[in-house]
């Protein structure tokens, strides 16, 4: 490793006009995903089979090759990662009055799906360096109607899945993981995904990306049943379903959707799935080498697992870096993010949570299903909204994008951690200029 004291750094931020800390370009370091002959083969040989909207022999192919992949027993594909987990909490027994515990700091994806079963959401709040659900804040928001604890393994951070667990066995609740950012991550050396009771991951636009899909995976059989209950007419039937309860229902989904996945998007993710781990092995060593350059900057603090832990980020879906105002005396991070741009890296704040999910309008104010109240208290009895301040470490947490490596470069990472350091020791020179971190319109995806 190229010692710290080594990286070139100049005495003038770009900002004021000097020239560019980074200097190469090279879009292929960033090229994601992967893609080659053998996954257009793979496509063209579903759309070339006759009749290619009834293959569903890849699609239980890729479930199959999932599952072993994660380490469970089942999977069941869906079109999209939300409806995975709407099929979660639906085999999880989440019903009307019931209430689902989950973080604010996520997407809308991971939670708002139980209100289709007339159920609500209670957030707790996250910890301050993973950035996942804090199980001691868990365990204050377990009423006598909370039935699942959902988790986000926020941006790949593996949350902590053993002192979860331990609630959910001590208040007899299900654990459903929202493995979304988080594929190939690694909790004590087991997936993500496979240590709850349900694991659920979005396959679009993400780390395995498929253009577009979902996988639902457990180890337990009658959840699994469950789920082809709820999302899939076809298989639900008394070939698949020994529940007796379940099976005389069968015939016609119980959700009254279907969410299968298409037998395209099942051909790609085969062939993706078959080099995912050795990629994602090269994007780890690239992002580590990354951090472990500049770990010793005040203000900036890695968002990665210790090591030596047995945790790992996975794919390092948009990764982040933890900021802190009070190191580099006030220096806001919207004013650091307006350096890293003006030296060659366009940076974002604030991304993917444009705001906390428990301060939005539509978890407070909106009567989606005509009930004559906001529909996150229509079938409770008791009011659960979260005004500002009810999650002090979601609303005040600052962090920022890093640079998202796919390729293991040496010298051009070098390059990125450079500009970083530059930045860090010439931060008093932003402070004048400094407006704050309103200065900086947050878009619909919550990037700044």
């Amino acid at each position: 490793m190229m010692l710290k004291k080594q990286l070139n750094t100049s005495k003038n931020l770009s900002i004021f006009g000097k020239s560019k800390s980074i200097k190469n370009s090279n879009e292929d370091l960033f090229t994601w995903p992967i893609t080659g002959k053998e996954d257009e083969e793979a496509v063209l040989r579903i759309l070339r089979d006759k009749p290619v909207f009834q293959n569903e022999s890849e699609i239980f192919k890729f479930e199959n090759e999932f599952a072993d992949w994660c380490g469970t027993k089942y999977a069941l594909a869906h079109p999209n990662g939300a409806s995975a987990i709407l099929t979660a909490m639906f085999a999880c027994g989440v019903k009307r009055g019931d209430e689902v515990i989950a973080p604010s700091c996520t997407y809308w994806g991971s939670i708002i799906q139980c209100f289709n079963l007339g159920a609500t959401v209670v957030f707790a709040d996250i910890h301050p360096t993973t950035l996942c659900i804090d199980p001691i804040d868990i365990e204050k928001k377990i009423s006598q109607k909370t039935k699942a604890i959902l988790v986000v393994h926020f941006l790949g951070y593996p949350c902590d899945m053993d002192a979860i667990n331990r609630i959910a066995k001590k208040y007899n609740v299900k654990v459903i993981e929202d493995a979304s950012h988080a594929h190939g991550s690694l909790h004590k050396g087991k997936k993500v995904g496979s240590i709850g009771d349900i694991g659920a991951f979005s396959l679009g636009r993400k780390s395995m990306t498929l253009g577009e899909g979902g996988i639902f995976v457990t180890n337990d059989r009658d959840l699994f049943e469950k789920g082809i209950a709820w999302s899939d007419n076809f298989r639900f039937n008394k070939s698949n379903v020994h529940n007796q309860e379940l099976a005389k229902f069968a015939g016609i989904p119980m959700g009254g959707i279907t969410t299968r996945m298409h037998g395209v998007t099942a051909a790609l993710g085969r062939v993706q799935l078959k080099r995912y781990d050795e990629r994602v092995k090269e994007v780890d060593k690239a992002m580590n080498y990354f951090w472990d350059l500049i770990e010793d900057l005040p203000g900036i603090q890695a968002h990665r697992p210790p090591k030596d832990s047995g945790c790992s980020m996975g794919g390092w879906y948009c990764p982040h870096g933890i900021y802190h105002t009070e190191e580099l005396g006030g220096l806001s991070v919207s004013r650091f993010v307006e350096a890293l741009r003006a030296e060659g890296y366009y940076a974002w704040t604030r991304s993917c949570i444009k705001e906390p999910l428990h301060l939005h309008p539509m978890l407070n104010e909106c009567d989606i299903y005509g009930h004559g109240k906001p529909t996150r208290i229509a079938n409770t009895d008791r009011d659960l909204r979260q005004p500002k301040g009810s999650l002090p470490i979601t609303e005040n947490i600052k962090s920022f994008t890093v640079p998202a490596f796919k390729k293991y470069i040496p010298e051009i990472i070098e390059e990125y951690a450079a500009c970083f350091r530059k930045i860090i020791e010439y931060h008093e020179e932003l402070i004048p200029g400094d407006l704050g971190d309103d200065s900086i319109t947050v878009d619909e995806r919550g990037n700044g």
